[in-house]
């Protein structure tokens, strides 16, 4: 005779109640903890999700002086107009070569570089190494471009006037088209990869050391250790951040590629970020495009979520 257990509601409405008062104590002894989340929980509340009521011009003819409330609905209108212009295809091939490119190249590079980084002998060294390296990130990108500018003008350029010096013609970097990509993620390399390594060094810090005495003992070389034993290690930690990165596929970032973007380039520096600024800023098609900008966003959402279920296939944490 098979005896069922029953709760009453009361039983449930006290267990409820128990669950919920160790919440609290467990909140009031780490206080501290959770004061220090609140201005990160404020930001991403104001700055994020609050915004995210303005969506819904994407569905509407927005007039400014009507405002959301009275302005027209159009439904799909807006989106119909993105998918059957000329322009979505063209902001699709340059927005997708250039993330492939940052992907194959401006990716790999911080893990590179902080696996030679953990190789250096010297403390004192390395940490030197670390804070040059460090200091590209805190430039805006107005700094960075104007920098390669006039690194790589025409007019007394230091660039070309190496190249005409030893008998070269000069080389329009800023306006030829072939150029603009190379140069695009060499500066996203040079800026962004020593801060990138940070993550990857902490990573580094966590592997076992007695792996390495192991592999010592065996007679393995320096990359060796490092295919073996390093990156296998830090694996969850590139798998997240992969995924991450494939979330920012339509979202390069305007501020780089507007400062590069110039009528000689347009048709290849062109990508969805700029294409909303031109749109809705400079033309006033507010509608429109918040449409486009809806559209890149649930674009990255999708990808991340595909990402995180294959890195859960083959046997990775992923993100969530």
């Amino acid at each position: 005779m098979q005896h069922v257990l029953t709760v009453s509601d009361a039983d449930r409405a006290e267990i409820k109640k128990s669950v919920k008062k160790k919440k609290w104590q467990e909140i009031k002894k780490n206080h501290a903890l959770y004061l220090m989340l609140l201005p990160g929980i404020i930001y991403f509340i104001v700055f994020k999700y609050i915004p995210m009521g303005g969506l819904v011009i994407a569905f509407q003819d927005y007039q400014p002086f009507l405002g959301i409330t009275h302005s027209q609905f159009v439904g799909w209108q807006n989106f119909v107009r993105l998918f059957s212009e000329d322009t979505f295809w063209m902001l699709i091939r340059n927005t997708l070569v250039i993330f492939g490119l940052d992907i194959l190249f401006a990716f790999p590079f911080p893990i590179i570089l902080a696996l030679l980084i953990n190789e250096l002998k010297s403390a004192k060294f390395k940490k030197s190494v670390q804070t040059i390296i460090y200091l590209p990130h805190f430039m805006s990108w107005v700094i960075v471009v104007s920098l390669f500018y006039v690194l790589l003008t025409t007019e007394d350029g230091v660039v070309n006037n190496i190249l005409t010096s030893m008998g070269h013609a000069k080389i329009s970097f800023l306006t030829d088209t072939h150029w603009l990509r190379p140069m695009y993620i060499f500066q996203e390399i040079w800026k962004g990869s020593g801060w990138g390594t940070i993550i990857y060094l902490a990573a580094i810090t966590n592997v076992d050391e007695q792996l390495y005495e192991a592999a010592d003992m065996d007679g393995a070389g320096k990359l060796t250790k490092m295919w073996h034993i390093t990156l296998p290690c830090i694996r969850p930690t590139i798998v997240t951040l992969f995924i991450l990165q494939i979330g920012k596929v339509m979202d390069l970032g305007f501020d780089h590629m507007f400062l590069l973007m110039n009528s000689m380039n347009k048709n290849v520096a062109q990508i969805f970020d700029t294409y909303v600024y031109t749109a809705g800023i400079q033309n006033g098609q507010l509608s429109y495009s918040t449409a486009v900008g809806l559209f890149k966003g649930l674009v990255g959402l999708v990808l991340v979520m595909i990402a995180n279920k294959l890195a859960h296939s083959v046997g990775e944490d992923g993100v969530y």
